[in-house]
């Protein structure tokens, strides 16, 4: 492309040289010989009027007044002739073919003067010089613009066709270039635009991968625990079908897990708020998260108001819950309590522990992305929580940092508010 663009370039030069210094050149070639004309014009004048003057002032001119006038033109033929005597001649004839003739008379004299076309020369000569040494100018300039423009096109659309080679093959990376050409830089634009989307596209999936995994594990795990307690109790049929009961359970929040986590993927709800038993979601989290607490000899109790409803979608206060439990049951320590309550707008559902609680230096990022108190953790499941309650208009908070207490706060209404955090009394 950018030989085309050179190549157009000096072909529109050329062609605007030609059009423009042909023409020149001819108009200053016949500037010349017109200056060359009137020169030998001026020459036999001069001679006319030297021996006219000598006659008017009284000095008889002779020949040698003639000759002495003559003499300088040397590059001339003059041809004198007085009162239409015979004419006297001084100088060389030019040869025949390009000769300039130029006549001159007075009262008594008649002179005429020829020269070859030798006197036009130099003067022609330096106005063809003078033409194609600006013809050669502009070509030069035509080059020398030809060659940045096409580096200036051609530059910016190497870079575009390599940040498109790139956004194809996965590599969103934003080309951050803008090149002062309108249509480059909307070109540009499109391609940092495709970039973005892309990137965002490419971040959603990696986050929707890494919270389907940890969403997903924890139901997973309590189905495996009621499966090997199935397993455990083989002998003892109404043990096999409580466990299977509730492995049936878990599967079915299992299958609920998964609807949430889809609906996430299509950017709408998969249900509405509706008015949840608070006391129900609470008791089927208790029955799941039981065996993994006495396995570890720990207790799990529940102690609060009773009764409480508030609005949420289906399935979001149970997987709030329990990924509160699961945190307590990885970084906390002894008894967990589960407390409800509700203030005159929210429904307050708070998780303790007796450990040692979230260190100083994650409180302030405790519910952030990938900030984990233990090494090793994803650091995801509180700032699910936050982000599954906030789009049922509540909010998960932490009400005190040692021994670690969170609450939720769920709305009570429909259109319900959220209150800041109780102050938290001593443990239950």
């Amino acid at each position: 492309m950018r030989r085309r663009l050179l190549f157009s370039t000096l072909v529109v030069a050329i062609t605007a040289v030609a059009l423009f210094g042909l023409p020149l050149a001819f108009v200053l070639i016949r500037l010349q010989n017109n200056a060359a004309h009137d020169l030998v014009q001026h020459d036999a004048a001069t001679v006319a009027r030297t021996l006219q003057n000598r006659v008017d002032s009284g000095l008889p001119p002779d020949i040698a007044d003639a000759a002495n006038a003559a003499r300088s033109l040397p590059d001339r033929y003059v041809s004198i002739s007085r009162n239409g005597r015979k004419p006297t001649t001084f100088g060389d004839l030019p040869a025949p073919g390009g000769v300039i003739i130029a006549h001159a008379a007075t009262e008594n004299f008649y002179v005429t003067i020829e020269a070859d076309k030798s006197v036009e020369t130099p003067g022609v000569t330096i106005g063809l010089a003078l033409t194609g040494g600006l013809a050669f100018l502009a070509v030069a300039v035509a080059v020398v613009l030809g060659t940045f423009q096409a580096r200036r096109l051609t530059r910016p659309l190497q870079e575009l066709a390599g940040a498109a080679d790139r956004l194809g093959s996965g590599d969103a990376r934003p080309l951050g270039r803008r090149y002062g050409v309108p249509e480059l830089d909307r070109v540009a634009e499109g391609l940092d635009g495709s970039a973005q989307r892309i990137s965002d596209l490419l971040a959603a999936e990696r986050e929707f991968a890494a919270d389907a995994s940890h969403q997903l594990r924890t139901p997973l795990t309590a189905l495996s625990m009621r499966l090997e307690e199935m397993l455990a109790a083989a002998d003892e049929p109404a043990v096999v079908r409580e466990e299977g009961a509730a492995a049936l359970v878990q599967t079915e929040r299992l299958a609920e897990v998964v609807g949430q986590l889809l609906g996430r993927t299509r950017a709408s709800p998969v249900g509405t708020p509706e008015r949840v038993w608070v006391d129900d979601v609470v008791a089927q989290q208790v029955v799941e998260w039981d065996p993994a607490f006495r396995r570890k000899n720990r207790k799990l109790e529940v102690v609060g108001d009773k009764n409480l409803r508030a609005y949420v979608t289906p399935g979001t206060l149970a997987q709030v819950v329990a990924t509160l439990l699961d945190n307590a049951l990885v970084h906390g320590g002894g008894t967990v309590t589960i407390r409800t309550s509700q203030t005159p707008k929210s429904v307050v559902v708070e998780v303790r522990d007796e450990g040692r609680g979230v260190p100083p230096e994650l409180v302030p990022r405790i519910f952030e992305r990938s900030v984990s108190g233990k090494p090793g953790g994803t650091g995801l499941g509180l700032a699910l929580a936050r982000s599954i309650v906030a789009a049922d208009g509540g909010k998960v908070v932490l009400v005190r940092p040692r021994p670690a207490v969170f609450a939720v706060f769920l709305p009570r209404g429909l259109r319900g508010g959220s209150d800041d955090p109780p102050v938290v009394s001593g443990p239950a």
